[in-house]
């Protein structure tokens, strides 16, 4: 049996993808199982030892679909489930099967706050499309295999750091998904240990900024002994846009503990099991994308009526004050030995 599966995009959702990937695979062992993805993100798939093939998606549709019809497949498991896949579907004409994407109760909690939203993980609505082939939940988790040589090795990073250091992941994909630079420099500020900053290149100049308020001036020998009679502890070493995705996945498989936004890397954080703090901005976890099967903390401003405002985020708060960011309480606690 040739089994297609469909997940163009993004990050967090290819990621929430694998158990879907290892429980084909190991219940039907005999099958070959293709993965078709975005070319930006097919590095999040190839080392995936559950695949035996993956297909690209780059300009246009109608080649992929062309590639895709050689290979007479079986069956389509469709974990995007919109108009694109709708189309490769059409074009192979085999039994598939697709999620429920909830879109309806998606719209009535955003626009009218009625919230008609399952308490399901949405991995566990990815099962679905798999179900007419059998398949069945196992209790895993999710998988993240990063390639030997995006390994990174911990003498990269500043001294102090290889006692252990907690992953603050400050990017997002919308920025009201994403703290503040003044309130990131707060959280770092509670977390009080070593901190590595993740992000991509679009957040360097926000991890600069972090970096250089924690700066400890090499020329003033009083302020260490200041610092520590303060029990300021904390040492910022920007990584956003120093590290490929899979290099910034190792960075967070070493650390102690992983605060993240809404976003990929929190997926990623969860698939190595870590304790992870995911703070939420526009979005909600209602929405079924919360960490899935490891320890986690929420962090979110439950105190006003306009969350979620979108399903996906905006490029600015659409009523101005962005209250689920800057009145978001940084309560936590950081167990250390």
């Amino acid at each position: 049996m040739k089994i297609l599966i469909l997940r163009f995009s993004s990050i967090g959702d290819i990621v929430l993808t694998t158990p879907v990937v290892r429980a084909i695979k190991t219940q039907l062992p005999e099958a070959r199982l293709h993965y078709a993805v975005k070319e930006q993100y097919r590095s999040l798939v190839e080392s995936n030892p559950y695949i035996d093939r993956v297909h690209v998606l780059r300009d246009s549709l109608g080649t992929l679909i062309d590639e895709l019809k050689h290979e007479q497949f079986d069956f389509v498991v469709d974990l995007h489930h919109n108009l694109r896949t709708l189309r490769v579907k059409t074009g192979l004409r085999v039994r598939s099967g697709s999620f429920p994407k909830l879109n309806l109760e998606k719209w009535l909690l955003v626009n009218l706050k009625i919230d008609r939203l399952p308490s399901t993980h949405i991995v566990d609505r990815y099962f679905e499309a798999a179900k007419p082939l059998g398949i069945k939940p196992d209790s895993l988790g999710l998988d993240y295999f990063i390639p030997e040589r995006d390994e990174v090795p911990l003498d990269w990073l500043p001294s102090g750091f290889q006692e252990g250091y907690v992953a603050v992941a400050i990017g997002a994909q919308h920025e009201t998904k994403k703290l503040p630079v003044k309130r990131l420099i707060e959280l770092c500020d509670k977390i009080n240990r070593p901190v590595v900053l993740l992000g991509g290149r679009e957040d360097a100049p926000a991890g600069e900024e972090i970096e250089r308020f924690f700066a400890r001036p090499v020329s003033d020998a009083d302020y260490e002994p200041g610092l520590r009679e303060l029990g300021k502890r904390t040492v910022v070493f920007n990584g956003c846009g120093k590290f490929n995705l899979n290099q910034s996945a190792s960075l967070v498989k070493q650390a102690r503990y992983v605060f993240s936004h809404d976003t990929g890397l929190m997926h990623i954080a969860a698939a190595f099991h870590k304790e992870i703090f995911s703070i939420w901005g526009n979005t909600v976890p209602a929405f079924g994308m919360y960490p899935y099967r490891t320890r986690f903390t929420i962090l979110e401003n439950t105190k006003i009526s306009c969350r979620p405002c979108s399903k996906i985020g905006y490029h600015r708060c659409p009523k101005g004050h962005f209250r689920c960011m800057n009145d978001l309480a940084l309560d936590f606690y950081l167990p250390w030995s």
